[in-house]
């Protein structure tokens, strides 16, 4: 239902591109916009174009009188709620919204919303081809790439989108049709107080379902299940462990789809992307589809063909008999192991960057295991390396380039190199696609100097 939100004075909090696309959502609204950013002017691109259609800006600061004279205050995703003039906002009950809930009062058509630590992306992305390859009208986006409010006023009949935690702790009636919550391992601690905290926001994704949603979830999670304990939907799980009479099973390398009488099988052999992360990747994209009617060879064609994202498990080729992989999205502990997970030994594996405070413990059985040499990087490396020792061979990189270089004369034949930090990027870099970007240009810069055969 759309709102008025003529003459109304709006904060929107962050210049980034959510930022942007809020203030060009509430000006085309006839709204009074004023965008506020800590930073200064200096740091901030394409603002120009905003200034024209008459947002304000509020840089290198917040301005505290502008924000107690709001009628609303939206923030951006990566805005903690817990910043000073936030906390203000509370205290003098101005209202905080984030942009999901914005976009989500205006938008008509079916929502399928997926969170978790990791996966999400993936998920996101094979549901929308999935819905292409039906011929149907989806939007893709949110924590993804493209923010959701972009999708106001536009022709589609589905909605996917990705959440993270924060953008979750800032909605109100926010109601998908389609709750999605894939696994929960530890992650931003740096921003949470402690697991129950990260865990309570990932499960706001069910608090409006209602008796006739479907909340889509991991079995074989305890955390996921735990968090949707409470929900009024239909659940509907998906599992690597059990035979689920109604429900997705992974069995004998077979995707079983069971669901009130009726079945479709899969082989997993047939998909392109690997690994057991993926295979329940695809079992819970699956879900919706066939739910939702789509034939199985239309779904299961689409999952065929995907290929998988960039930086996530990226095959960038072999070099002197190493397999070589660049997991750059690995920023958190449980993404490493899956990543490891699925690789045989030896590994050498390149982690660190900015400390986010996971419990490392969780890796020790897999380093013991299967890493021939850990390669460490950036801030996290000292508690890493005290973490690990003792439990395999221990190097230090002060770049990217020294990394790759070390990690090339420690690997061997028939084994692999992966890049997977376990930690964000923002000590080194300015996101985890540049850390990606720049392993896999060095990558690509040994591989002149050696016998290489090139990935996808």
């Amino acid at each position: 239902m759309q709102r008025d939100y003529r003459n109304k004075r709006i904060v929107i909090v962050g210049a980034g591109s959510t930022g942007c696309s809020l203030a060009r959502f509430f000006r085309a609204r006839d709204a009074r916009v004023t965008l506020s950013d800590c930073r200064s002017a200096d740091f901030l691109n394409n603002l120009d174009e905003l200034k024209k259609s008459g947002v304000e800006l509020d840089v290198g600061g917040h301005t505290q009188a502008l924000f107690m004279a709001a009628d609303l205050v939206v923030i951006s995703p990566g805005v903690p709620l817990d910043i000073p003039i936030l906390k203000a906002c509370c205290k003098n009950k101005v209202p905080v919204l984030g942009e999901v809930e914005i976009a989500w009062r205006e938008l008509t058509g079916t929502m399928i919303a997926i969170t978790g630590t990791n996966g999400k992306s993936t998920v996101t992305t094979l549901i929308g081809e999935m819905f292409k390859n039906w011929r149907e009208k989806v939007f893709v986006g949110g924590n993804l790439g493209t923010p959701l409010v972009d999708a106001v006023n536009q022709d589609f009949n589905w909605y996917v989108a990705e959440l993270s935690s924060f953008q979750l702790e800032t909605i109100e009636s926010f109601h998908p049709r389609y709750a999605m919550l894939l696994n929960i391992t530890e992650d931003h601690l740096d921003r949470y107080p402690d697991m129950a905290s990260y865990q309570a926001a990932k499960a706001r994704i069910f608090e409006n379902l209602q008796d006739d949603d479907i909340a889509i979830l991991n079995l074989d999670d305890p955390l996921v299940m735990q968090s949707a304990a409470k929900t009024r939907a239909i659940k509907v799980c998906f599992s690597c462990n059990k035979v689920l009479a109604d429900g997705m099973s992974l069995v004998d390398g077979k995707i079983i789809w069971r669901w009130q009488g009726s079945e479709a099988i899969f082989t997993v052999d047939e998909l392109q992307i690997r690994g057991r992360h993926n295979q329940e990747n695809v079992m819970a994209a699956l879900i919706p589809l066939l739910l939702e009617g789509c034939p199985a060879e239309v779904a299961w064609s689409a999952a065929k063909k995907f290929t998988g994202l960039p930086h996530r498990m990226e095959f960038l080729g072999e070099l002197r008999g190493s397999c070589w992989y660049n997991d750059s999205k690995g920023t958190n502990i449980g993404s490493v192991v899956k990543s490891l997970s699925g690789l045989q030994e030896p590994v050498v594996l390149i982690a660190g960057g900015k400390d986010k405070h996971g419990d490392l413990s969780a890796l020790v059985p897999l380093i013991t295991e299967k890493v021939s040499h850990l390669v460490l990087i950036g801030v996290a490396a000292e508690r890493m390396a005290k973490a690990f020792s003792g439990l395999t061979e221990i190097h230090r990189a002060n770049s990217m380039h020294d990394a790759v270089g070390l990690a090339d004369q420690l690997s061997n034949s028939g084994g692999a190199v992966l890049l997977s930090p376990g930690c964000s990027s923002f000590d080194m870099f300015k996101s985890f696609e540049e850390r990606g970007q720049v392993f896999i240009r060095e990558f690509r810069a040994l591989s002149h100097h050696g016998e290489c055969v090139n990935g996808s």
